[in-house]
């Protein structure tokens, strides 16, 4: 079926659909927000719940946190939160925003809310921080909102319903559009040019013509916007169930050449003997196969990688990143990668680094993108346990990852090609069944311990305390578990070598 064209109306049945699920949610609206609206209203305020929970509410989605903007001031907000609520805090009062807790009751669930003063906001040039101006009515904070789906509001207590941009036409048909100028939008934040490309990814939607070419023509600005904001949304986008949308609006708009350029510079040209394949395509598909190979999910997990995983999915999106700097072509004709896993690892590190991701997502994403290539070649040539100890251990956490990493990274058509990959991979996790059975694989150690190297060997605390451990180390590797007695035995032949 075609796609329509931006224009086109929804379908009468379509609206239909989307009011008679907004009437369903809406009517369950946990009763203390109402309880809330009627309190705004009886200080004599206006409340109105906006963005995301109604727009998911036209979705049939239900909201646990719920977002409201209102014509009391921050100091107003507070006085009748602090009566309604169980606990709130003013973290975000420098924006207008008083936020609350409200515990279960009556079998209700907890009702978390942020109550956010009616405002306009924009950044200056050169600025990482929205210049923020308070408004005085609904119509007008809607109007500064990212997109018309996102522009809609229910006033409460009465939850009548407020769309003063047809937001749920776009809603409707699937269109993805900005309440004034998108210029003018994306010049007042430029960090909705990303929240556009995640909004493909979750809800599906698609770049009216006039925002994608604001996009093009503005993609340099968002360079101006903090790199914790940035990551935010890249890190939303990668959690949605199919980031692959999304990934190509930032790197078809040119986002993406100055949030994540290592992304685009895949695009490798293709000769007309076609050396090699398209790896940015292959990288997608990469991400997209280790999604599937995702465990259940985090609310309901049934395996090791609950997901969504954001460490599998970045180190399938960036595995391969460290092929443009080392593609060699050879005599002959071939095409060469040589280390670029080594590379790539050194790549993601300082990329991730500079969008402010934690120590910790750095370097499991680095250490899978380095350890992407070790199982290639494990069909040809048999491994030995040594050589599977090694794998487990280098992986050591990771290892259900790269587990899932490495047999995503398999995109050959060749379906003779692919099935042999996949049984020597199912022999590789059968092997290591079997030894992780017989030895302690997941925390692999020597058999004699600092302690009893000094007392066995009469030495003291030191260097070569350190390098006795490392020999009974690779000793255990490539010999597995031999029992304290049969390791002194080693280790006195060892330091006896080396002291004659």
């Amino acid at each position: 079926m075609p796609t329509p064209p931006a224009t086109a109306a929804p379908e009468p049945a379509a609206l239909a659909a989307l009011r008679r699920r907004a009437l369903t949610v809406l009517a369950d609206l946990a009763p203390a927000a109402i309880e809330l609206g009627e309190a705004f209203a009886q200080a004599g305020h206006e409340l109105a719940l906006v963005g995301g929970p109604v727009r998911d509410a036209f979705l049939g989605r239900v909201s646990s946190d719920l977002d409201f903007a209102t014509s009391a001031t921050p100091d107003q907000s507070e006085a009748i939160l602090a009566a309604w609520a169980d606990a709130h805090w003013d973290i975000g009062r420098d924006f207008g925003t008083i936020g609350a807790r409200r515990f279960a009751r009556e079998g209700q669930a907890d009702v978390v809310v942020e109550v956010t003063t009616y405002r306009t906001d924009a950044y200056v040039a050169h600025s990482r921080k929205p210049e923020v101006a308070f408004g005085d009515s609904l119509e007008g904070d809607l109007s500064r909102r990212d997109f018309t789906v996102n522009a809609m509001a229910v006033r409460l207590p009465a939850l009548t319903f407020v769309d003063p941009f047809d937001g749920l036409t776009d809603l409707a048909r699937g269109l993805l559009r900005t309440p004034v100028t998108a210029e003018q939008s994306f010049d007042d934040d430029p960090l909705r040019m990303m929240r556009a490309a995640r909004f493909t990814a979750q809800l599906g939607m698609r770049l009216a013509d006039d925002v994608r070419v604001a996009m093009e023509r503005m993609a340099d600005r968002i360079e101006i916007v903090s790199a914790e904001r940035v990551r935010d949304e890249l890190v939303k986008l990668l959690l949605a169930d199919d980031p692959r949308p999304g990934l190509e609006v930032l790197v078809e708009t040119g986002l993406a050449d100055h949030v994540l350029p290592e992304l685009p510079a895949l695009r490798l040209e293709i000769d007309e003997h076609h050396r090699h394949k398209d790896v940015y395509q292959h990288s997608l598909t990469v991400l997209a196969q280790a999604i599937d190979l995702e465990t259940g999910t985090h609310e309901q997990p049934t395996g090791p990688v609950p997901g969504p995983d954001l460490v599998l999915r970045l180190a399938a999106l960036l595995h391969d990143i460290g092929k443009p700097a080392t593609r060699r072509f050879e005599a002959g004709g071939g095409v060469s990668f040589h280390h670029h896993e080594v590379v790539g690892a050194k790549l993601v590190a300082r990329r991730l680094k500079a969008l402010r991701f934690d120590k910790e997502t750095v370097q499991a994403v680095a250490r899978l993108t380095e350890l992407h290539l070790r199982f290639h070649g494990y069909g040809e040539v048999p491994w030995t346990d040594s050589a599977v100890r090694r794998y487990v251990t280098d992986a050591g956490p990771l290892l259900e990852r790269l587990h899932r990493l490495t047999r995503s990274d398999c995109t050959t058509r060749n379906r003779r090609k692919a099935d042999r990959l996949s049984f020597a991979y199912d022999d590789l996790e059968q092997r290591i069944a079997e030894l992780r059975e017989k030895e302690e694989l997941a925390s692999i150690r020597p058999d004699l311990d600092g302690q009893q190297i000094m007392e066995l060997l009469g030495i003291a605390p030191g260097r070569e305390v350190g390098e006795a451990y490392r020999f009974l180390l690779e000793l255990r590797m490539e010999q597995g578990p031999l029992g304290p007695d049969a390791a002194g035995e080693e280790l006195r032949r060892w330091w006896a070598a080396r002291h004659p």
